[in-house]
């Protein structure tokens, strides 16, 4: 487990470096965060220049965001906020060079970035890759559509990449020249190309650690199911080939790896030539476009409706359902025995996951489209909407 703890290390554990924050689970170690919302919740809300789906990238006082702007999303924006006051710190714009056409409830700057603590890597639909530094200085950047022309699909590209060491790792998954690609952190260049199933997917990576030598697997998602491969050189460790979702990423918690696969599959990982051990598989749970997130002994999932189902983490077995107020597009993030749900309205619900069939214990409205996925960082959640950036509680 420590090369998989180790890929971030200049930065917190409290910072929130990826899609779904530390090791992409979603949740957060953080305690006191606020539970009971109403409008005095909101600490500051700042107006961004454009659309986005991506979540928030948190390293220490400064948070970072992307969004798309210019009536064919071709204005790519990198901006940096300060996480206590909300004052812009500053912001960097590009042109996109590749294609920009999307599904209209996505967005080019749908793929959260990831930060290994002194570096900010953000990956657009576009196929647009930069690099800066955290004062916003390009470091590279790297027009993925030149090298990789036919990378690309007709609604729009949203799997985020993930940084392992000095290996980022940058899913282009699509219908067509379809790739996952590690990319040397300091130098833009690539380590590995992995060449991937023709079919569109969203799914972002995930790190498990080697069953033997402990050093960190990525975890490619596509529909006919995993290839899990060395970070540092791509080589195929071990595969499953029962299908998993294009849609929902998977996620690695307790020493187990759930597994959106024709419902929900509970694996331990393998090692080099060494197949997972399948714990279990529910083929009731199914998440939507949500991913799942494990908190305490529970698995939840969320579907497009609202209705969050609790399972037990050690048969997979269903607890409880609970009808939230829908429609859902965004993962739900949590800490302690609370979860944060953001509907696609903008209503953020918090649910407490010991009440014995769950229970909303309070309700906020943000008034807004909100299609990502909050992030958690300095006692605060911060969420972004088609329009702004809202930090809820912190100081």
């Amino acid at each position: 487990m420590l090369g998989v703890a180790a890929t971030a290390s200049f930065a917190s554990a409290a910072d929130w470096l990826q899609f779904r924050g530390p090791g992409g689970t979603g949740i957060s170690p953080e305690a006191n965060l606020p539970v009971q919302l109403d409008a005095k919740s909101v600490t500051w809300k700042i107006n961004l220049p454009g659309r986005g789906l991506s979540s928030p990238v948190i390293v220490g006082d400064k948070i970072f965001v992307t969004a798309c702007s210019s009536t064919e999303q071709d204005r790519l924006h990198v901006l940096c906020f300060s996480a206590k006051t909300g004052a812009k710190l500053w912001e960097r714009q590009f042109w996109a060079t590749g294609r920009t056409m999307a599904h209209p409830k996505t967005s080019v700057a749908a793929n959260t970035p990831c930060s290994d603590g002194k570096r900010l890597f953000c990956l657009f639909s576009s196929n647009d890759l930069l690099c800066l530094d955290l004062d916003g200085n390009v470091l590279w950047l790297r027009g993925l559509t030149r090298d990789y022309p036919n990378a690309s699909n007709s609604l729009g590209m949203a799997a985020s990449p993930i940084v392992v060491g000095d290996t980022l790792v940058v899913p282009v998954e699509n219908d067509s020249e379809s790739f996952s690609a590690g990319i040397d952190v300091a130098t833009g260049a690539n380590r590995w190309k992995r060449d991937r199933p023709k079919l569109a997917c969203w799914a972002t990576p995930v790190l498990v650690p080697d069953a033997k030598s402990g050093q960190p697997l990525v975890v490619l998602q596509s529909g006919p199911g995993l290839s899990v491969v060395d970070a540092r050189t791509g080589q195929e460790a071990w595969y499953f080939t029962d299908g998993a979702s294009t849609m929902s990423s998977s996620v690695f918690a307790g020493g187990v790896l759930y597994v959106p696969s024709k419902g929900m599959a509970a694996m331990k990982p393998g090692a080099a030539g060494v197949h997972p051990e399948t714990v279990w598989h529910n083929n009731q749970l199914s998440p939507a476009t949500a991913s799942p997130v494990v908190l305490g002994d529970k698995l939840f999932t969320l579907n497009s409706a609202g209705i969050l189902t609790a399972a037990d983490i050690s048969d997979g077995k269903r607890l409880w359902q609970l009808r939230t107020t829908g429609p859902h597009s965004a993962t739900p993030v949590g800490f302690g025995k609370h979860l944060y749900l953001v509907n696609e309205k903008g209503l953020v619900q918090v649910v407490d996951t010991s009440a014995p069939e769950g229970a909303v214990v309070s309700t906020l409205d943000l008034k807004d489209t909100i299609i990502g996925t909050p992030s958690i960082a300095g006692r605060a959640v911060f969420i972004r909407s088609d329009k702004a950036l809202v930090k809820l509680g912190g100081s």
